[in-house]
């Protein structure tokens, strides 16, 4: 079964700028390491990172997975294959990061949101440290004192390029097996 990767960051970008080139990049990086990907289905990052994974020759029908805000159907951006709408809002931010691995790309506090929950779900984090917004200001950190893995040296990992990112992926996604059962 593939691994799933939640790209999460800006919602607005402009399709010339260097943002954009990167999610895209990631996505079709993503797709051709053999990863689906997944991501709020919107604008910005997650259309970028969703063209670029339908961009990957080894791309198939079902590679990017939308989950959105609203009930509304129609506002997935025309890359997502799979669309969820959850009605939900912003608190679908923990269901977008339920993820095998979380990638941020920039972000404002919507992305900051989703990675203190992905962090809180025991998923690894990659930041990118290139661009400005949250991904770069965390990378390298840790967000909080608890040990979520034994002989990991567990933060948010930071990388500037797609290859970097699945060089990481390659190395830690098989360390990351905790998963969330609640707060107790």
């Amino acid at each position: 079964m593939k691994k799933t990767i939640a790209v999460i960051g800006d919602g607005k970008l402009e399709e010339n700028s260097f943002k954009y080139r990167l999610a895209f990049d990631t996505g079709r990086a993503l797709v051709d390491a053999g990863y689906r990907v997944q991501s709020g289905g919107l604008g910005g990052v997650m259309e970028a990172v969703f063209r670029g994974a339908k961009s990957s020759e080894k791309y198939r029908e079902g590679d990017t997975v939308a989950i959105l805000p609203s009930f509304d159907r129609t506002t997935a951006n025309c890359y997502a294959d799979i669309v969820i709408p959850t009605g939900l809002d912003v608190m679908r931010n923990g269901v977008v990061v339920n993820a095998d691995g979380v990638i941020a790309i920039g972000g404002g506090s919507g992305t900051l949101s989703e990675i203190a929950l992905a962090w809180s779900l025991f998923r690894p984090v990659i930041a990118y440290t290139n661009v400005d917004g949250w991904s770069s200001r965390l990378a390298g950190q840790r967000l909080d004192n608890r040990e979520r893995y034994k002989g990991i040296d567990d933060k948010i990992y930071g990388v500037e390029d797609p290859l970097q990112a699945i060089d990481l992926l390659e190395r830690y996604l098989g360390l990351y097996t905790r998963y969330h059962h609640g707060i107790r």
